[in-house]
């Protein structure tokens, strides 16, 4: 008796139908550290090089996904039907608008023409995005408390990014609508995300690296408060120490996320780290504070250990077909 043959690798095409929006989180963490890195190396200038160079990578990352996910759209729109029904993917689908908002706020310093129209795309096809999700949200019967996970602030982050790089373009009005906006939302789902997880079943272990987001709205909306207003101030520090705070509850837990099998949302820890890093460099700038600089230092060099850790275990696992199979 000849041993039965391995069923055949399905094709990139096939495989494609497989590709989770989620992918889209890798483009936040490599854009992140791009702009942790533009802004280390305003103190650092030998960054300066590496800096660019990360944001060609993030350019070309996000071309290359955004790509691949519109023939996923185009040839098994049924399966990206079927994303945006899921009570956790559907999260996911403004990180696509988040990627092009943080590329064009990386480009801003180099190329501000270039930047400007994709930062406008950007904004208003994420406010598109936002109020997509949110009516999902109203509307669908299906959803129950334990769906509740961090990923959910991902469509508030997406507002409070905004003024980043609204601020320094000009846009100064529509900025402190976009952080309104996400101020809003960061507070609502920040007490549905904690009666979650006090009075609800635990999250699934592939879905706990999403507390790491907790981080990143209090962090991004310190840049941009100290970004509309020119200084940090009462609710400035406020937002800052919400944010360290939520990164102390993680450092807590690190022993038991690090130990968790590989997903493609351990991407959650990065982007939230990036915006922690870049908000203690700046609260450490106003505040003239030494502490707090040499913390962004050790969070900085803790950012480029965990993106390098990522990158070469996505890569990986896209070589051996990890990204586009079935989840089971």
């Amino acid at each position: 008796m000849h041993a039965a043959e391995p069923a055949a690798r399905p094709s990139l095409a096939e495989g494609l139908a497989h590709l989770p929006v989620g992918v889209f989180a890798t483009v936040m963490g490599s854009a992140g550290l791009t702009l942790a890195t533009e802004r280390m190396a305003q103190m650092l200038p030998a960054l300066g090089p590496l800096a660019l160079l990360l944001l060609a990578l993030t350019g070309l990352l996000y071309l290359g996904l955004l790509g691949l996910y519109a023939f996923k759209l185009a040839n098994h729109a049924k399966e990206v039907a079927a994303e945006w029904r899921h009570p956790v993917r559907i999260a996911f689908f403004p990180a696509i608008t988040i990627g092009l908002l943080l590329v064009a706020t990386a480009l801003a310093p180099h190329l501000p023409r270039l930047a400007e129209p994709l930062w406008l795309l950007g904004s208003l096809a994420h406010l598109a995005a936002m109020l997509a999700v949110v009516t999902t949200w109203i509307e669908a019967q299906h959803y129950e408390p334990p769906h509740l996970n961090p990923a959910w602030f991902i469509p508030a982050v997406g507002n409070v990014l905004v003024p980043i790089a609204g601020v320094p373009l000009g846009w100064v009005e529509l900025s402190w609508f976009f952080l309104g906006v996400g101020l809003l939302f960061w507070l609502v789902l920040l007490t549905l995300v904690f009666n979650r997880l006090v009075f609800h079943q635990p999250m699934p272990a592939r879905l706990l690296p999403t507390l790491c987001i907790l981080i990143a709205p209090p962090a991004v909306s310190f840049l941009a408060w100290v970004k509309l207003t020119g200084e940090v101030g009462a609710f400035g520090r406020i937002l800052y120490a919400a944010a360290l705070l939520f990164f102390l509850l993680l450092l807590i837990r690190a022993p038991k996320l690090v130990r968790l099998p590989w997903a493609l949302s351990f991407w959650a820890y990065s982007f939230p780290l990036a915006a922690l890093t870049i908000a203690t460099s700046v609260a450490a700038e106003r505040l003239g504070q030494p502490l707090l600089l040499a913390l962004s230092w050790v969070l900085y060099l803790l950012l480029v250990a965990l993106i390098g850790a990522l990158a070469w275990r996505t890569v990986k696992g896209a070589l051996a077909g990890e990204l586009l199979r079935p989840e089971g």
